[in-house]
């Protein structure tokens, strides 16, 4: 197993990288990491991204999320959705010729939504600042026509009108569609695609119907092609927060079936209706226990941290990360001997 980090493309820096190896991380994750450019990320920008990695005697494991401007006609089912998917498929193939072996996305038009914190919210352990979640205080209005994805701004939409609802049915449909596309390309390149479960579990936001709401979505969407590029971006944390849900059975299901691309390791109080992200040392599930069945099933690719609650420093992301951190080295290190 390999310890790596997250880092987004605002942080991405230096001296981010040296931090991450410097806490001994071996992998990095890259979330959105180029701009949207023409429509295609380029091999050339993967390539760069990538020896700045090397450089620091990591590996770039994987890129999480396409750039929403990239795919939002193939989500929302819009012409054009056709030249988008070959262009895809572009970046898939660059991705795997520049040796990046996951490609990590969340096949949804609202993404991640629904979380608060309040001002002065100090709920966490030592007064800490953490992501909390209540079904009552989602906001269900549809979302405007330029709003797709998370935090996303797309100009070239039409300012008009919202995006439409959508039901359970034709969600699937547009998702087998992707699929059926994108998958046979990144088994030929090498790339396992994962997605993430849809954070927070609900079934529908905003009208919009969320597939991977629940483990019997997971287990459809692993369960609708047999390609080893079929995988999960396994967010232990959303899984955690499901309804009547077992943490410890997901994990052996989907880690037994060699169907988890990587890791997301973060841990939580509570599930739905309502639920806090805490300490990775602070929720209910039992970190130990569920680091010894990945490792159980023999998974041996990578874990990051995922998000971590604000703590007082003058550097927020970073202690939090360091601490994190810490304690997954230990667990590993520990598991085995």
């Amino acid at each position: 197993m390999k310890m790596g980090l997250g880092i987004k493309s605002h942080q991405w820096s230096v001296d981010k990288l040296k931090f991450a190896r410097q806490l001994g991380c071996e992998s990095i994750v890259a979330w959105v990491p180029l701009p949207e450019g023409d429509g295609v990320w380029h091999r050339k920008d993967m390539e760069n991204l990538k020896k700045q990695v090397n450089k620091y005697d990591m590996e770039l494991t994987a890129i999480e999320n396409f750039h929403p401007a990239h795919w939002d006609h193939i989500v929302l089912d819009e012409e054009g959705k056709e030249e988008q998917m070959e262009n895809i498929c572009r970046t898939i193939r660059n991705a795997g010729e520049v040796g990046i072996e996951c490609f990590g996305y969340s096949f949804s038009a609202c993404g991640v939504q629904g979380y608060f914190s309040e001002e002065g919210n100090t709920d966490g352990r030592g007064n800490s600042s953490i992501k909390k979640f209540k079904t009552s205080y989602i906001n269900n209005s549809p979302p405007a026509n330029q709003e797709f994805w998370f935090n996303t701004i797309i100009e070239r939409r039409s300012p008009k009108g919202f995006l439409p609802p959508v039901n359970k049915q034709e969600m699937w449909s547009r998702f087998h569609w992707f699929l059926s596309n994108a998958l046979p390309v990144a088994e030929k390149a090498g790339v396992k695609l994962c997605a993430h479960p849809d954070d927070p579990p609900l079934p529908y936001l905003r009208g919009i119907y969320r597939p991977l709401h629940n483990v019997e979505g997971l287990r459809k969407l692993v369960n609708l092609f047999d390609s080893p590029s079929n995988c999960l971006e396994f967010c232990q944390g959303t899984i955690s927060t499901m309804n009547n849900v077992n943490v410890y059975q997901v994990i052996e299901e989907f880690a037994s079936k060699q169907k988890i691309g990587y890791i997301h390791f973060r841990n939580t109080s509570g599930t739905l209706p309502e639920y806090s992200e805490v300490f990775i040392d602070d929720g209910y599930v039992d970190m130990t226990k569920a680091m010894g069945l990945f490792m159980k099933h023999g998974y041996n690719g990578t874990i990051i941290p995922d998000h971590t609650p604000i703590v007082s420093s003058q550097e927020p992301w970073d202690a939090g990360m360091a601490f994190a951190l810490g304690f997954i080295r230990g667990l590993i290190k520990s598991k085995k001997h």
